[in-house]
């Protein structure tokens, strides 16, 4: 099967494990499901839809990609795949709904993750691969698709990568620049030569305040969590709901708008990021968006090293963007109708 990748260019998938995975119903539901969330409140106003594919679905498909490209071994691979797929609706907008979720970790995914999957056709897939679902599940086993911040993993690298090709911040051959400085030493991500590692956090960090823990994705966050917790408490749709694309989420809970205002509100909401202030002084809502920020290793000469020892002012940085960010929001218009005390 030949894929089009918009970082990797063309990519064939042949093996038959993969390939049915691929062509699952639980893998192709990804392709409804965002990675960031909700793209209308995101950077780019009225970004042609066509154009914007940013979905769990071709970001799976690419840390697949990715290892492959450097000789991963087969269940790395497969772990890479389906890494995502336990990704409610809006991604890790989850983490705001629900109350075991955790918004400066983002983490309810990871934690749902071997539930979820349990409940899918893909331990019956395994099964007639003979492959061993705790082992793909333990990503203790595969140290290149998954290392904790503010190391380099696949997962890592391709969703950066990724974003940054989609918003326009770098083209195809740039990002295919980037992968091709990189280099498998002892079963880690190293770049080859001190200034591409630079050039390469430069850009993490720059989507990091942009996108990843950015005001307009605090706006995000808030005002679809707002609009799912709000339907989720008028039954408009179960949790279990919310396990559909983001689209079917939608199209469910939005057929109550002609007779809910407060419905209506918060959709407009979250349609509208001018409707917010960032105002620490006078807010309505606190929010906590986990912030991203890498320091990766690089070979300096005959030595290997992180781009903060090389670059004590990286290290500031590296310590300063780990930490949460906090928004103040103050809802400037779309205001809730209260309910009458009898």
């Amino acid at each position: 099967m030949i894929f089009e990748d918009r970082v990797y260019g063309k990519k064939n998938i042949d093996d038959p494990l993969a390939l049915e995975i691929v062509n699952s119903k639980y893998f192709q539901r990804l392709k409804g499901i965002d990675q960031a969330g909700w793209p209308s409140l995101w950077e780019k106003e009225n970004y042609p839809m066509e154009e914007f594919e940013h979905s769990r679905f071709t970001h799976s498909l690419g840390v697949y990609f990715l290892l492959e490209s450097f000789g991963s071994e087969r269940e790395e691979r497969i772990a890479g795949l389906i890494h995502d797929i336990s990704h409610s609706a809006f991604s890790h907008t989850i983490d705001y709904v629900l109350a075991h979720g955790s918004p400066e970790k983002q983490s309810h995914q990871d934690n749902f993750h071997e539930e979820y999957i349990s409940k899918t056709d893909i331990p019956e897939i395994f099964k007639k691969y003979e492959i061993d679902l705790k082992y793909i599940l333990d990503d203790k086993n595969f140290p290149l698709k998954e290392k904790e911040l503010p190391d380099l993993c696949a997962d890592r690298i391709d969703y950066s990568l990724r974003t940054a090709v989609v918003f326009d911040e770098i083209d195809q051959k740039e990002a295919q620049k980037i992968v091709s400085d990189l280099r498998i030493i002892d079963s880690r991500w190293v770049f080859s030569n001190y200034k591409s590692a630079r050039q390469y956090t430069g850009l993490f960090d720059r989507l990091n305040k942009k996108y990843y823990s950015g005001l307009s994705t605090a706006i995000m966050f808030r005002s679809v969590a707002d609009y799912l917790q709000y339907a989720l408490k008028k039954k408009y749709i179960e949790e279990r709901g919310l396990y559909l694309t983001d689209k079917e989420v939608i199209e469910k809970i939005n057929i109550h708008l002609g007779q809910d205002k407060n419905l209506n509100v918060l959709w407009k909401r979250m349609n509208d990021k001018n409707c917010f202030e960032n105002n620490p002084n006078n807010f309505d809502v606190e929010v906590i968006c986990k912030s991203r920020i890498v320091d990766p290793i690089c070979l300096d000469g005959n030595d290997i090293k992180r781009v903060s020892e090389i670059d004590p002012a990286w290290k500031k940085i590296v310590s300063r963007e780990s930490k949460p960010k906090k928004y103040y929001l103050k809802y400037k218009k779309y205001e809730l109708s209260k309910r009458k005390k009898s």
